[in-house]
């Protein structure tokens, strides 16, 4: 009987082909597009050695309880705070990513977002639609610059935030970045400008690209006092994870007219509601905030050949690891009971 790979979230339609290509015939995947997991059998559950999820569910603790033969959980994505890291280390179970399989699309989509604002094509494109004759005008957006004059910031060098750094520089913009993290001459290897606080980048920045992981460092990273650090007309883009900014408190920013747009591909909440406060302005008739403010559905990722690298690497992962017992993607490794790993690994071989 082959071993069973779990994918309860998938985000795909159709059948879990590419990923039964990668593991072959030793193992069977069996995959879900429900958010309830109740819905899936218990009997999937014990029997599974491998899940690959995305980020629609939460792997907790007594998600893993349900799963004793499970020896590792791959995040099809970057982001992996959806994870319980601490649970499963101390289960024996492996947590890997998938780090680099939307990069380009990602420093794409949050250079698209910075440009839409920079040359005023969403504006430009509401206004004809309204009025195809009074909106004929090149004066109506207000947040338009020439790309020369502006600085961009980026919050987080990473694979993503270098891959748009080297696209905002490439488009001329002086380009900064603060991370923390990076060891000192990252800047030069970059060919960027490197300050050494967000305060510092916050005062200097026309656009604002987050692209950092949702940690207990980073959540709510941009609240009240960063917003008010800004310039009065700066751009804010999150391309990251939701929880890096705080929604109450830019909602407030941008109906006061403190910063001059946001970008956001992601939310705190995801959908987030129709009443939700910033949800309800910006969808006002009249809103003072209807082009100050943009928004994707958790879409920056997303190319149809970014879809399919994301369905092969993740496989490649998790067969990797169940083949071989390591991955260089795993980022549990510290909170990891090797001897506990051993003895699942043992049970299930």
């Amino acid at each position: 009987m082959p071993n069973i790979i779990l994918q309860p979230d998938v985000q795909f339609d159709g059948e879990a082909d590419l990923e039964q290509a990668v593991y072959g015939p030793r193992y069977k995947v069996v995959t879900s597009k429900s958010k309830n997991l109740g819905s899936i059998p218990e009997q999937v559950w014990h029997d599974a050695v491998a899940m690959v999820c995305y980020h629609e569910i939460e792997v907790t603790d007594a998600v893993l309880a349900r799963m004793p033969n499970c020896r590792v959980v791959v995040r099809a994505g970057v982001g992996f705070d959806n994870i319980d890291l601490t649970a499963a280390g101390r289960r024996g179970v492996a947590v890997c990513n998938t780090p680099d399989y939307g990069t380009m699309d990602v420093a794409d989509h949050a250079i698209a977002m910075s440009l839409a604002f920079l040359r005023g094509l969403v504006q430009y494109n509401s206004a004809l639609l309204d009025d195809p004759i009074d909106g004929w005008r090149f004066q109506i957006p207000t947040t338009i610059r020439r790309l020369s004059t502006q600085t961009f910031g980026v919050v987080g060098l990473g694979r993503i935030g270098t891959a748009t750094a080297l696209r905002a520089k490439a488009l001329g913009m002086k380009v900064i970045f603060f991370d923390p993290y990076r060891p000192t001459g990252t800047e030069l290897a970059v060919g960027l400008g490197r300050v050494n606080s967000l305060e510092e980048l916050l005062a200097q920045s026309d656009v604002v690209s987050l692209h950092t992981p949702l940690t207990t460092e980073t959540r709510h990273l941009i609240s009240t006092a960063e917003l008010v650090a800004m310039k009065a007309d700066a751009l804010l883009v999150n391309t990251a994870r939701g929880g890096v900014v705080d929604l109450a408190a830019l909602t407030e920013a941008l109906a006061a007219g403190r910063i001059g747009g946001a970008a956001l591909d992601v939310l705190e909440q995801e959908p987030l509601p129709a009443d939700h406060p910033l949800m309800a302005l910006w969808r006002t008739p009249g809103s003072s905030i209807r082009h100050k403010l943009m928004l994707s559905p958790h879409a920056a990722f997303y190319s149809p050949s970014s879809l399919v690298d994301l369905r092969q690497k993740s496989a490649r992962t998790a067969l990797g690891y169940l083949e071989s017992g390591s991955s260089r993607d795993c980022v549990n490794r510290d909170l990891y009971d090797a001897a506990v790993a051993v003895q699942r690994r043992s049970a299930v071989a």
